[in-house]
């Protein structure tokens, strides 16, 4: 009788050992697992959150860029207007307001006429220095000024093509002038003239095709 009474008891202890066990087996696991999940949970806040920091980072940078484009593209307007000299076909065009101008040689006894533009103000002129625009009037015929960037189109460090300005028409270039220049030119005849419009940095080159549209000359 002891003896059932006994392993009865013996029975009743191992089941409650053996759901105590699993209850804190269980426990444990789902403790580990909750864990788990709470750890995989912030890392995800935190990319998300790190994202979403980015991402607005990244915008307000390009909002900025935008609007800094659009106060340096105001500050430019009202243009101021280029005139050349009369006895050189009076050549003018619009350029942005917060260009400088410097006439180099006026052409006053003759000879070349040549004046640099440049935001703010204008470098000294020196060899292999690159301005926003200058402006050359050559006692040359048209011809020979394209005759000498030839060589240049052949080899193709420049770029040839026909362009038309107030009903005249001339040669626009686009490249390598020389190591240092890479940019653009109109050439047109003006009477028994040429002038050259270039410039010499493609940062400027907007403001370059919007202002070619402008010019105007005595045929």
């Amino acid at each position: 009788m002891n003896q059932t009474i006994n392993k009865y008891k013996n029975g009743s202890v191992n089941i409650w050992m053996i759901t105590a066990i699993v209850v804190t087996v269980l426990l444990v696991g789902m403790a580990v697992l909750a864990a788990w999940f709470y750890v995989n949970y912030d890392e995800q806040k935190t990319n998300v959150n790190g994202k979403i920091t980015i991402a607005v980072t990244d915008a307000q940078k390009a909002q900025k860029i935008a609007d800094e484009a659009k106060f340096t593209q105001r500050e430019k307007e009202p243009n101021r207007e280029f005139v050349g000299p009369d006895d050189y076909g009076r050549i003018t065009f619009n350029y942005p307001k917060t260009w400088s101008m410097y006439i180099d040689s006026d052409a006053v006894s003759g000879g070349t006429y040549t004046a640099y533009l440049n935001p703010i103000f204008v470098p000294p002129v020196v060899s292999g220095q690159r301005f926003a625009l200058s402006v050359t009037i050559l006692e040359k015929s048209y011809d020979s000024v394209i005759q000498s960037y030839s060589s240049f189109v052949k080899k193709g460090s420049l770029v040839a093509s026909s362009v038309t300005v107030d009903g005249s028409n001339g040669t626009r270039l686009d490249g390598n002038f020389t190591k240092d220049i890479r940019g653009s030119a109109v050439i047109y005849k003006i009477r028994d003239k040429t002038v050259v419009i270039r410039t010499d940095v493609s940062t400027f080159l907007d403001d370059f095709n919007k202002l070619i549209t402008t010019i105007k000359f005595n045929q």
